[in-house]
Order: C-alpha cells, then sequence, then structure tokens
C-alpha cells in the first residue's frame, strides 16, 4: 500500500480521534501509558481528555479499577492494557523472574513469603500498610529506594504474582491476581512464546496507530531481539493480521493493522488539540518528524539549563499538522500558561486563534481551573484565544 504523508497523517488523526469513550480510547488503543508526573492531570488522563468531550481528570479509574476493563501492566514502560492481555503477559513476567530472583526473591525469601501471606490475610493493601519495615540500605537511591517492602512488592509485581487493586493518590494498592481478574484470565493456559510476541506486536501498532518495522527498541519494549520481532511481523503480514505500507518519498517501512484499513481517506474535523506528552500517537517521535515534520522532545528529565522548550510542554496540534507547544502547570485553581510557541512557517489565521479558544475552553473544564494565568509578552494573538478568562500575574 502507498500512501502520501497528507494520507498517513489523515489516516493516523481518524484513526486515533474516533472513540468518545473511555472504555473506547482502551479498546481502540490497547495500551495507554501511565506516568506519575501530574503538573496537568497524569499523562494517562492527557490521552483521555484530548478524545474523550468533557473528560475529568481520574475519569479512567472506574474503567480501570471498577469495571475492571484494563489493569496496570508493563508494557510500553507502565501501561494500563486490558484484561484479557493477562495470558500473553506472561512472557514479561518470565522475563522479569531472574533479575528479581537474584535482587530479591531468593535472598529475601522470608520477606516475600510474609508479604505474600499477609496479601492473603488482609489484602488489598499499599505499600504503607505491610508490617514489614525492613531496610537494605545498599538500595538507597535506587529507584524503588532501601525499603525492603517496595522491593519485594515491586518483584512480586514484575513476575505476575501480585497486581494493582487500584490505586491512592497515585499509590499502587496491591492484591493477588486471583482477587482482581476473572478466573478463567488467570486460570488461562499458557501461550506459546512466538503467539504472545505476535499478540504483543499487534498490541504496539494499535496503539501508534501506522508503525515503522526500524522503531527504536525503546518503544517495542519486547521480551525479544530485533532479527526475532521482524521475523515474527513479516509472519503476521504473511497471515494478513498486518498490511505493509509504504510512505511516498520515504525509505522507513511501516505497517499497519489490517482492521485499520477503514480509517483510510476519511477527513478530520480542523480543531485545536492539546496532546500527552507520552500519547501514543507521539511513541515514534521519528515517524512523527518524517510525516508531520515536528520535532518533538520530552524534556522533563533535563536538567533546566539543557531545556530547549521546557519541562512539560504538550503539543499542539490543529487538524494534521502540529502548530506549536505550550508549557503549563495547575496550582491549586489556577491554570499557569508559563511559555507558548508557534511552529515556524505556521499561519496563525483567525480560524485557527477560533479553534485555539474552543480548545483552551475545554482544557480549562477538563483541569478544573478556576482562573488562568497567562505571562507578560504573550503572543497576542494566544491571547485573544484565552479571551475574557485570564487573570495576569
Amino acid at each position: 500500500m502507498l500512501l502520501s504523508r497528507a494520507d498517513a497523517r489523515r489516516f493516523l488523526l481518524a484513526y486515533h480521534f474516533a472513540p468518545k469513550t473511555v472504555a473506547e480510547v482502551f479498546a481502540r488503543l490497547g495500551s495507554v501509558q501511565v506516568d506519575p508526573l501530574n503538573p496537568l492531570g497524569r499523562n494517562h488522563d492527557l490521552v483521555m481528555q484530548v478524545r474523550v468531550s468533557e473528560y475529568r481528570r481520574g475519569d479512567w479509574e472506574g474503567a480501570a479499577y471498577r469495571d475492571r476493563l484494563v489493569y496496570d501492566a508493563w508494557d510500553k514502560q507502565a501501561c494500563l492494557v486490558p484484561v484479557s492481555d493477562w495470558p500473553h503477559r506472561r512472557l514479561y513476567h518470565g522475563h522479569y523472574r531472574p533479575y528479581w530472583a537474584e535482587r530479591v526473591l531468593t535472598p529475601h525469601a522470608d520477606a516475600v513469603a510474609d508479604t505474600l501471606a499477609e496479601l492473603r490475610a488482609k489484602g488489598p493493601l499499599s505499600s504503607l500498610e505491610f508490617e514489614n519495615k525492613g531496610r537494605v540500605e545498599a538500595w538507597a537511591g535506587s529507584w524503588y529506594g532501601p525499603k525492603l517492602v517496595k522491593q519485594t512488592l515491586r518483584a512480586l509485581w514484575d513476575t505476575g504474582q501480585i497486581v494493582t487493586h487500584h490505586r491512592a493518590g497515585g499509590r499502587h494498592v496491591y492484591d493477588l491476581p486471583e482477587n482482581v481478574l476473572p478466573a478463567e484470565v488467570v486460570n488461562a493456559p499458557v501461550v506459546a512464546r512466538d503467539d504472545a510476541l505476535k499478540h504483543l506486536i499487534l498490541r504496539r501498532h494499535q496503539s501508534v496507530g501506522l508503525l515503522r518495522l526500524n522503531a527504536d527498541g525503546a518503544l517495542w519494549s519486547l521480551p525479544a531481539t530485533s532479527a526475532e520481532r521482524k521475523v515474527l511481523i513479516q509472519d503476521l503480514v504473511t497471515e494478513g493480521a498486518l498490511v505493509p505500507v509504504q510512505i511516498e518519498g520515504s525509505a522507513q517501512r511501516y505497517h499497519l493493522l489490517a482492521g485499520a484499513q477503514t480509517y483510510l481517506g476519511q477527513d478530520v474535523r480542523p480543531e485545536v488539540r492539546f496532546l500527552a506528552p507520552l500519547d501514543s500517537l507521539m511513541w515514534d517521535r521519528k515517524m512523527v518528524a518524517e510525516l508531520f515534520g515536528f520535532d518533538y522532545i520530552w524534556e522533563v528529565y533535563k536538567p533546566q539549563p539543557l531545556r530547549r522548550w521546557g519541562y512539560y510542554v504538550l503539543p499542539v496540534l490543529y487538524g494534521d499538522l502540529f502548530v506549536g507547544r505550550v508549557d503549563s502547570r495547575l496550582t491549586g485553581g489556577t491554570w499557569r500558561i508559563l511559555n507558548w510557541w508557534w511552529e515556524e512557517g505556521v499561519a496563525v489565521t483567525p480560524d485557527l486563534v477560533a479553534a485555539l479558544g474552543e480548545a483552551v475552553t475545554r482544557f480549562r473544564r477538563y483541569l478544573g481551573a478556576e482562573r488562568v494565568e497567562l505571562p507578560v509578552g504573550l503572543d497576542r494573538r494566544v491571547q485573544a484565544a484565552f479571551q475574557d478568562t485570564v487573570v495576569n500575574p
């Protein structure tokens, strides 16, 4: 299949923004990346607000922890994935077991047994509620810190022996899989390795929509080599599950899900959207650069002097083009705009300014912001989009 860059952009937008409810978004994307940072709601909130009308921060939790449509799992980093994926994701559990066996499961076997026993008796529990208060000072400064119970819980979570029951203020509250997931999922037969990998490869294409064969390994995040992955992708093409795509003027090889072809050729309403930094549309930044001409860098973990843009900058999409970037925070009840950049060459038309005003109104409702604060010297056209909702510092 041969597509122009414009055709590919329109396909991606039609594919990504057709779902209109939280459940539909989870069903469409198959994986939504979770991130603990909370300057404007968390990443998964931002993924939802750009797709679901009248979405409010935290609305995703009902689908995850009441309806059990998705659960917390390792995918492309930490993600929310369909509950039905559990049998296929045992592949990750086995992949991480040797690491955790050496670090925690074997040398601290008594603590592991006590943690599981306490969960059986009292669960669900957060890390703060366990009796074990031991520390391993050699772990000080590591990602999960020196507390033995936190490292134990992570080891058990990564190896599939416990799952997230729900979150309390962003903190995981854990329980045993059989107390959270359906019995038919927990007790499902073991899935052969290649079949599990094929399922996960299809999930990755489902999340992104149009994916390069040579996308970075961090995007795939699969327990397989690049060579293995490419063989399995070819198998999926032969089986008719994936469709090869060539983009005019590109040397890259792309694929899309066979069932996604219905979104080809659809028009997209030219509205302004504030995207999450880790929205799956943005996962393959080289693809975004090639198809949209937009070079996006998430600089949240860069030291301030090394940042070109800012700490938590959202890409701004208008129709099928990225037109700007905005750095902002929600502080108390105030949405503080720290900076705005138009992309080079963007024609800032009255229609664009009007669409930006509509997006500002939607985003402010999503945040629940009582006030909006703009910086001195902000582009007057951006100021116009905020209309009379602004309180200057």
